[in-house]
């Protein structure tokens, strides 16, 4: 790049770089950045592509252009994820929030009449908590988390969007005092499920950026499954819900493990790519 920059070279360059180093949506990530340094919108880089960056604007990024072409993902270089329409921090510290898991929000809110307590098990960023607490009246939660860094990220989202909401340290159910059982009217979870020899597999972002943690499933991606299973009638009030998040191929397996720990209307909703992504039940009354 030229020693003086402006918008539009800025981000064809960006543009070709990232294309360069694998980055998938290059075009899209190179206007994001410069958005970001710049704090502006997308209308300004349209309507003024030859404004200059400021040296302080240009040095920034550069700098966070050389860490995208290491895959460093985007998310973690500008602080912030979209998800379910909120805005969320996040750091290398937790999961990024995808799209994907958006789908569990929506079949998880479609039993929200107001006033329910909600378990949110390997909580990372709160992000499928707080959606769900900033949906209705009257609700509370409670987000679960091994990491204490992770529920540092959570907490400060909490703060902007659900402040009521409640973070505990623990593995899984282990960070609740048994005074809670029975207590819960819904349990969410997206836990770790990728398959522990699958992991150097994922992409760069993935693989060596994201906590292993939330990440890694065991030998066959089921390790937390078979724990939650086992363990959730008994901190769900009779009647109450459960909804996990699986990979595409674990469906069956998820279903029988549910099935077999004594959940009644077991099923699968796919997501909008048609792929199984939520699996749901209904604890025995």
């Amino acid at each position: 790049m030229s020693s003086v920059l402006r918008y539009r070279e800025s981000c064809l360059e960006a543009q070709k770089r990232l294309e360069a180093a694998g980055v998938e949506e290059a075009a899209l990530e190179a206007r994001l950045l410069l958005e970001h340094v710049c704090g502006c919108e997308r209308s300004e880089l349209y309507l003024n592509p030859e404004r200059e960056l400021s040296a302080e604007e240009a040095k920034r990024f550069l700098e966070l252009l050389g860490k995208r072409e290491r895959r460093i993902p985007l998310q973690q270089l500008t602080g912030k994820a979209f998800f379910y329409g909120l805005e969320f921090a996040v750091n290398g510290d937790v999961l990024i929030p995808r799209s994907d898991t958006e789908i569990l929000v929506e079949e998880a809110e479609k039993c929200l009449s107001g006033g329910e307590n909600i378990l949110d098990l390997c909580t990372g960023s709160g992000c499928i908590l707080l959606s769900l607490l900033s949906r209705g009246k009257g609700l509370s939660g409670t987000g679960t988390d091994l990491s204490e860094k992770a529920l540092a990220v959570a907490g400060e989202n909490a703060k902007r969007l659900a402040p009521a909401a409640a973070f505990l340290q623990g593995d899984l159910f282990g960070a609740l005092p048994e005074s809670r059982k029975k207590s819960f009217d819904l349990i969410v979870s997206n836990p770790p499920y990728i398959a522990s020899g699958e992991i150097p597999s994922l992409m760069p972002e993935v693989a060596e950026h994201e906590p292993l943690s939330a990440l890694d499933g065991g030998e066959d991606g089921l390790a937390f499954y078979r724990r939650i299973a086992m363990e959730a009638g008994a901190w769900l009030k009779d009647g109450g819900r459960i909804f996990l998040e699986i990979g595409c191929d674990q469906a069956a397996d998820v279903c029988a493990l549910l099935e077999e720990n004594g959940f009644a209307e077991v099923r699968v909703r796919k997501d909008y790519a048609q792929l199984d992504r939520v699996v749901c039940g209904r604890a025995e009354i």
